[in-house]
């Protein structure tokens, strides 16, 4: 989805905050509408597959043709980012997102008609009908909306727009809503037969599990890493003829003319490897997600997909211009809200650490103040290397790369630095407290002197 942002063509004598305005801005809230939408659909198929364990010939094709229509969702994006005043591009994106939910539904319908292919707590319930229901009002309420909004595309396409934002916060809207019934009505009191009907639909109900959660987050990681060596392959190959007009044949001096891209391409890899071993350690302490957890998961990973846009814009301006300062914030400001957004998914853990963190990532526990440190690392400098940029215009690239060279080193000797400061913190505290008793030991023996 990142690619029609990251390859936006700015002009060396274009100002790079007028093509913010009006290139990239439209595009990036295209790219994270629909990176949402795309993330809903994926939480559905999960869900889909929760209810369907067993996989026949006639699934595996219709999954197929699923995967197929989803494929060609970075398409019918790039139409929406392009040309987001034309209804087609909007109209094909909503079909596409149509036809993925119908696809969906008929496989539900198809194991259901083949109960083998079921769980097995609905195979030996006499109540299918209602897991049936469950699962369609799951999988359909997002093709619904983007029904309309393909309807109303071709009449007033910002309405459009407005209804594919609601397949993002209708989930999380029911849930609100639900929960201030509960509030306001009070819990309804059921019975031991619909106590066993609602186990599994709760369990559908339930946040995803964090090993699928990790297995996605994955997925969009290696992408993206993978998206920077394409461009690299694209663009930095030079022609051989040039080759042998302009450098007399030396493919060394050719090269160094990309010395630059070179740099921002390591740079970004290294960037990005950097967030996927914090996320990996992240989730490595948690032993639950939940619902707020994958919501700043999915953004995170969101502003992660826009690094390739970060490598595309220093390494197109990587020499002196007027374009390179704000290149530089941008990249700065993606890298900082893809950090920040993980910090405070470990935040939110720590609201429910009982639940959602294993011991030693706890307060209070081994790994806690190192956990803690690492993970408010790259916000701290990506936002220091912003403002630094800011006051600073005439160093702003060799700010830059210098915060990209020393992140690698600072989280090789985090580790080092957290135990020293443990200690020195523990240090003064215990020299605080020596200073408390005996001064309480002074008083104890001055006091029967005085009396």
């Amino acid at each position: 989805q990142i690619l029609p942002v990251a390859h936006t063509k700015i002009h060396p004598d274009q100002k790079l905050g007028e093509s913010v305005q009006q290139l990239l801005l439209a595009k990036i809230a295209v790219y994270l509408m629909t990176f949402l939408i795309v993330t809903v659909a994926w939480a559905a198929h999960v869900r889909l597959f929760q209810v369907i364990e067993l996989i026949d010939d006639v699934l595996a094709l219709l999954n197929l043709a699923c995967m197929m229509i989803i494929t060609f969702l970075p398409y019918t994006f790039s139409l929406m980012a392009s040309f987001p005043e034309v209804p087609f591009g909007i109209f094909l994106f909503s079909v596409c997102a149509v036809v993925i939910g119908l696809i969906q539904a008929v496989i539900v319908a198809y194991g259901f008609y083949h109960p083998h292919l079921l769980n097995q707590q609905i195979q030996v319930s006499e109540n299918q009908n209602f897991y049936k229901r469950r699962i369609l009002k799951i999988i359909l309420r997002g093709p619904v909306l983007c029904f309309l909004a393909a309807v109303f595309s071709f009449f007033f396409i910002p309405l459009s727009y407005v209804l594919l934002g609601l397949v993002i916060v209708f989930p999380h809207l029911t849930r609100f809503i639900t929960w201030c019934k509960t509030k306001i009505v009070g819990q309804r009191d059921e019975g031991e037969e619909h106590h066993s009907l609602e186990t599994f639909t709760f369990y559908l109900s339930e946040p995803l599990s964090k090993e699928r959660v990790e297995a996605f987050s994955d997925g969009v990681y290696a992408i993206v890493a993978t998206l920077l060596i394409l461009d690299i392959c694209e663009d930095n190959v030079p022609d051989p003829r040039e080759v042998e007009e302009k450098f007399h044949g030396s493919l060394l001096e050719a090269l160094s003319e990309y010395g630059p891209n070179y740099l921002a391409y390591f740079g970004s890899f290294v960037t990005i490897g950097l967030l996927w071993f914090v996320h990996h350690s992240l989730f490595l302490s948690i032993t639950k997600a939940t619902r707020l957890m994958e919501l700043l998961n999915i953004l995170s990973l969101a502003f992660i997909g826009g690094l390739p846009l970060a490598y595309q814009l220093t390494s197109e301006f990587a020499e002196k211009s007027h374009n390179e300062i704000e290149a530089i914030q941008v990249s700065c400001v993606i890298t900082f809200f893809a950090s920040i957004f993980q910090f405070a998914i470990w935040t939110t853990a720590l609201l429910h650490e009982r639940e959602t963190l294993h011991p030693f990532a706890r307060y209070g526990g081994k790994e806690h103040a190192f956990m803690f440190a690492k993970l408010a690392l790259y916000p701290c400098v990506s936002l220091g290397a912003f403002f630094l940029t800011c006051l600073l215009s005439e160093f702003s690239t060799a700010i830059f790369h210098l915060m990209q060279i020393v992140i690698p080193f600072a989280f090789l000797a985090l580790r080092i630095f957290v135990r020293i400061s443990l200690t020195v913190i523990k240090s003064v505290m215990s020299l605080s407290t020596r200073k408390v008793v005996l001064l309480e030991e002074e008083e104890a023996c001055l006091s029967p002197t005085e009396t």
